[in-house]
């Protein structure tokens, strides 16, 4: 009896150790793969406090000195334009339309997934095939409505089409948080005589409060980093962070510095964004996917 319970505490401990050493190796390639991706951050920070003849050289210098002209650059103390429009015009077209995003979607998906509507997965699919339309595609007929419309260089059009753009993956996602979202609750707010608009704001959103902060996060990012529109749309009024970065990119002479610095800079927003809400884009990307 003893050898034959000894046996089954054996294949315990050894199954113990095999996911201790497959838990080892896994954070090992996480490390790794961390390491990986903050290096070029880590990168583009240090050669951001470079002057720009040691950032441009080849093989780059490790012990160049330090300096702060990049980013003295940046903020217009060489006679330069000031970035503080720039940033924010990012700032309004990102909030607003991450805003106009959550009053739309959280609606819709309600009825995609508490009070499903007929065929509402071809609903779902509808709505994510219109990203798969190339941005480029609609530059051109956007350009002349907006032109028509006497709406070039105006940053209510930005927050029109970034709410137009991250609408449809705001409602894929927030479908899939809704879902999880107890319909018992939901019954009896219903037959205490809660409306509509009171359940969505009442009981719906503090529930699926992380889904709609990783929405809400994903959609300010997506806003915030938006190029081509901000190209092609705006000019001195409404020109955004991204397009004011592209100004520091000559034919001629050094700019290496002044984009890094320029670069770390506009990075900042989104880097807070992420830090002051990463539990609940935790929770949010991650719910539903164990039950």
């Amino acid at each position: 009896m003893s050898a034959t319970a000894a046996r089954p505490a054996a294949v315990r401990t050894e199954t113990g150790r095999a996911r201790r050493k497959a838990g080892a190796g896994l954070g090992l390639v996480a490390w790794l793969a961390g390491i990986v991706f903050f290096l070029p951050i880590a990168w583009m920070a240090l050669t951001s406090f470079h002057s720009e003849e040691d950032a441009a050289t080849n093989p780059p210098s490790f012990a160049a000195s330090l300096t702060l002209d990049g980013y003295r650059e940046f903020f217009g103390a060489g006679g330069g334009a000031s970035p503080w429009p720039a940033l924010a015009n990012s700032a309004v077209a990102s909030i607003a339309s991450t805003l106009l995003v959550l009053v739309l979607a959280l609606p819709a998906a309600y009825a995609l997934s508490i009070r499903p509507v007929k065929k509402w997965t071809d609903v779902l699919f509808f709505f994510l095939s219109t990203k798969m339309l190339p941005v480029v595609a609609g530059l051109l007929p956007v350009y002349l409505f907006a032109k028509n419309t006497d709406l070039l260089d105006n940053i209510w059009l930005l927050v029109i089409l970034y709410t137009s753009m991250n609408l449809p993956i705001a409602v894929w996602m927030m479908q899939s948080f809704l879902a999880e979202v107890p319909v018992a609750i939901i019954e009896a707010a219903r037959v205490d005589g809660a409306r509509l608009p009171t359940v969505l704001t009442r009981v719906v959103a503090p529930i699926a409060l992380p889904g709609i902060a990783a929405t809400s996060l994903i959609c300010f990012i997506f806003s915030w980093n938006e190029l081509l529109f901000a190209r092609v749309l705006t000019g001195v009024v409404a020109e955004t962070a991204p397009v004011f970065l592209t100004g520091f990119i000559t034919s001629q002479g050094l700019f290496l510095a002044k984009v890094c610095a320029a670069s770390l800079v506009i990075s900042l927003p989104v880097l807070a964004a992420g830090f002051a809400a990463q539990d609940k884009l935790v929770q949010g990307l991650s719910l539903g996917a164990v039950k």
